[in-house]
């Protein structure tokens, strides 16, 4: 992409929305963009899924990221069975795909997120976590993997939200986290934060708690489609974004002085 022009756009479009980004926090989404783990994911889900009868299509779970265990289990079977899942094939359902998933050996880095990571820092901008998940193996392992950036109190996970992505909730406690501004009616732009992103629903929720969202396409899904669900950018690759960003905050912050 043309770093300059279409980063300069994105922010002057933002801006006519609300007001101008000076961003103070970035909200960051964990599987996808910290953590190559989607196909992962998408194999866990696949296995489960067809252990009960349900035929399903591998690619369909990463339109599915970023929602809850319990939410992506309601929506199978309200799809392939046409009835709500009970509270305990949810337990039971998430377990077994829990375990699958701790079970394929392995937590590949996202080629360019500890640069993306430390060119925030730079910056100052707060770095906070907001996943979908709750799985305790890939939270864990953040203070091994990324260490000195995320304590538990720049977190929100699933077991944090009563509402998982695509609900803004999600990204309003990260925007609370971060000391931002988070509005209970979502009138007003949250212009403080960027939102960074891999998902339709993650992109979704970022764009309705009003936040500057930049989606990352790090997994099968077409740009179009991140577009479509209210990115205000979006980039090809992690070290993409990662050499953007310099560019990206200043950029941002000379067109809030005007």
């Amino acid at each position: 992409m043309a770093f300059h022009h279409e980063l300069y756009d994105a922010l002057e479009a933002f801006a006519r929305r609300g007001k101008p980004l000076t961003p103070q926090a970035a909200l960051i989404d964990m599987d996808g963009v910290l953590y190559d783990s989607m196909p992962r994911h998408a194999d866990a889900w696949l296995q489960m899924t067809n252990e009960i009868g349900l035929h399903c299509n591998r690619n369909e779970f990463f339109l599915y990221e970023g929602m809850t265990g319990r939410a992506t289990i309601q929506l199978l079977m309200r799809k392939y069975l046409g009835r709500d899942a009970t509270a305990e094939e949810c337990e039971r359902l998430y377990a077994r795909k829990t375990a699958l998933f701790a079970a394929n050996a392995g937590r590949p880095l996202m080629p360019g997120a500890t640069e993306m990571l430390k060119a925030l820092g730079a910056f100052g901008l707060k770095r906070i976590l907001v996943t979908g998940s709750g799985q305790a193996s890939l939270i864990d392992s953040l203070t091994h993997d990324y260490p000195g950036v995320f304590g538990r109190e720049a977190m929100v996970t699933a077991a944090d939200v009563r509402h998982g992505k695509p609900d803004p909730e999600p990204y309003l406690m990260g925007l609370t986290k971060a000391g931002c501004e988070a509005w209970q009616a979502i009138v007003v732009e949250n212009a403080q934060a960027i939102v960074v992103e891999n998902a339709p629903l993650g992109v979704e929720a970022g764009f309705r708690a009003g936040c500057f969202v930049c989606a990352v396409a790090t997994g099968p899904i077409p740009q179009e489609a991140l577009r479509e669900a209210g990115a205000d950018l979006v980039f090809a690759s992690m070290p993409e974004f990662a050499a953007a960003l310099p560019i990206l905050i200043k950029t941002a912050s000379l067109q809030a002085l005007q």
